[in-house]
């Protein structure tokens, strides 16, 4: 039986280079989101309490549910703050939040109910370049994640007969090609193999951002 994990905290990865035109957009962040087939039905919870820093900024959800998967509740902020008033020199921070995610869509192929107490992913634009940052806690029905966890950490999620279910992606960046600068992350990302009899994904805390001019 899989044990509940404590606190879980990855440093800022960042991206330098100069801002030319970025493929990331500017500053967004949300809690999460789900797109799937299970029983020959569409599952849908579009992005979770999203945020932009070119509005809305801010974003409240409370809770989402679908056929298989739960998210409790959430927030989010995009900011933009002046850090040089004599040069316009200005910073973002990205920033969504949750609570209570539950994905139960394996349980009836015998694989485990996966549960997260609560997430954050943060993506932070200066002139000098990008870096993203993530945290949870209370994360249960997977075995422990090595830490600090690698980029793009993948996981695989089986029944209790060795039937591949699903990947768990784990801090999954993208740099764009050629890199400008931005970066892109996804906290943990489920993708569903063909042993579950569901096609699609779930996503838990996605962020982007791109060097301030």
């Amino acid at each position: 039986m899989f044990k509940r994990i404590g606190a879980l905290t990855v440093l800022a990865l960042v991206a330098t280079a100069a801002p030319a035109l970025a493929t990331n957009p500017p500053g967004v962040a949300n809690a999460g989101s789900a797109s799937y087939v299970r029983n020959g039905a569409q599952v849908t919870i579009a992005p979770v309490a999203p945020c932009s820093v070119d509005g809305p900024t801010t974003a409240t959800s409370g809770l989402q549910t679908g056929s298989g998967v739960k998210f409790t509740s959430a927030t989010s902020s995009c900011t933009t703050t002046v850090v040089d008033p004599d040069t316009d020199t200005t910073k973002t921070v990205s920033k969504a939040s949750g609570t209570g995610f539950e994905l139960s869509a394996l349980v009836l192929k015998g694989g485990p109910r996966i549960r997260m107490s609560s997430w954050q992913v943060t993506c932070t634009g200066t002139d000098a370049g990008s870096n993203v940052s993530w945290s949870f806690s209370g994360l249960s029905g997977m075995a422990a994640l090595p830490n600090p966890v690698p980029q793009n950490y993948v996981r695989e999620i089986r029944s209790s007969g060795g039937v591949l279910l699903a990947t768990a992606t784990f801090n999954g960046i993208v740099f764009p090609s050629p890199n400008d600068g931005s970066i892109s992350m996804t906290m943990a990302r489920f993708a569903f193999a063909p042993g579950s009899g569901m096609t699609g994904e779930v996503r838990l805390g996605d962020t982007a951002c791109s060097p301030t001019p």
